[in-house]
């Protein structure tokens, strides 16, 4: 891994031209049992695939469509998945298939945007194990893990942690020690990431590439480490997010571009759009202060102080500074809660 981090973006679908029943990982990637210390086809069994959808006059419709396909981890007996939460967001209706065909509805009870977790309830019994969660923190690069998806071995990879690093965003989104894989899993949303010890050490979130100095692209998953759950989890089930003030949000998607951060686009009607400010803007400074790249971007919005808070923004539009002050709001204010089936 170089200083740099790998870009990536969520992608609830799959890549163009396959369709998930038809794909196995091929043999030599596959992850060997007798390399394990544990039962692996048992620990296996605790992925589950995942099938939302959404309505098409949802917040997120647009962007990462209708209908979302992914997987999710059983973490307790009671039925409870930990997924990534943008397969879950403003889901109306879910599907949960185990590895051996049982389909049972499930609700979306949480979605925490600071991690990028989310948890389902299955409103059924599912006949897998659950999987005990693990200490991500003592994993280090150069570490072997299995990333899988539901359907047994032949949909999971034997992968290794090659990279410990922050990653950034363009959707407002910031981890201070986020976990990359590789070789990379083709359906990595929502997978688990399983350590040598059989215990869950995050979610997949994303695929991304990244460049060697001889030009060679290698392609990578990165993870959400599953020890950012543990400490939230209890407000998770209790409130359905964490029970903390709301971030400022500003709905402004943005890109670095020859060392100039850039914005990207906007969310509809979002407070950076109500605010005038326009894709293609150049942003100089928040709160009168320089920002040093994408995570600092993030990092000098939320020091603002909670959704609602005011933001000046200090940027350049066809070769002319400009000052736009944004009145920031909490995200999950335009989104549609999920409802209880």
């Amino acid at each position: 891994m170089t200083d740099t981090p790998p870009k990536g973006r969520p992608n609830p679908g799959r890549r163009r031209g396959l369709k998930k029943e038809d794909w196995e990982i091929p043999s030599n990637l596959q992850p060997d049992p007798a390399d394990y210390s544990f039962d692996l086809e048992q620990a296996l069994k605790a992925v589950v695939s995942l099938k939302t959808y959404v309505p098409a006059d949802a917040f997120t419709a647009s962007t990462l469509g209708t209908e979302r396909s992914g997987n999710g981890v059983m973490i307790k007996g009671t039925g409870l998945i930990a997924t990534i939460g943008y397969l879950i967001t403003e889901a109306e209706t879910i599907w949960i298939t185990t590895s051996e065909g049982q389909a049972v509805p499930g609700h979306a009870l949480a979605y925490d945007q600071e991690s990028g977790f989310g948890l389902v309830q299955a409103l059924g019994k599912l006949d897998v194990p659950a999987l005990e969660l693990g200490d991500s923190d003592r994993l280090k690069v150069g570490d072997q893990a299995v990333l899988a998806a539901a359907g047994g071995r032949s949909k999971s990879i034997e992968t290794r942690v090659v990279g410990r690093q922050e990653f950034a965003g363009y959707w407002e989104y910031v981890l201070d020690d986020a976990l990359f894989t590789a070789p990379a899993h083709p359906f990595w949303g929502g997978c688990g990431l399983i350590g040598t010890d059989g215990k869950l050490m995050g979610i997949g979130s994303l695929i991304m590439q990244q460049g060697d100095a001889k030009g060679r692209r290698l392609d990578m998953n990165m993870v959400v480490p599953i020890g950012l759950l543990a400490p939230i989890l209890p407000d998770l089930l209790n409130y359905g997010r964490v029970n903390r003030p709301a971030r400022p949000w500003l709905g402004l998607y943005a890109t670095d571009s020859d060392e100039t951060l850039v914005v990207g686009g906007l969310a509809d009607n979002g407070p950076a759009e109500q605010a005038g400010v326009r894709a293609g803007d150049k942003i100089l400074m928040v709160n009168d202060e320089e920002i040093p790249d994408l995570a600092g971007l993030w990092r000098r919005v939320w020091s603002s102080g909670s959704a609602g808070a005011e933001v000046r923004l200090r940027i350049e539009r066809d070769g002319s500074p400009k000052r736009v002050s944004v009145r920031s709001a909490d995200r999950v204010s335009f989104l549609k809660s999920p409802r209880l089936h």
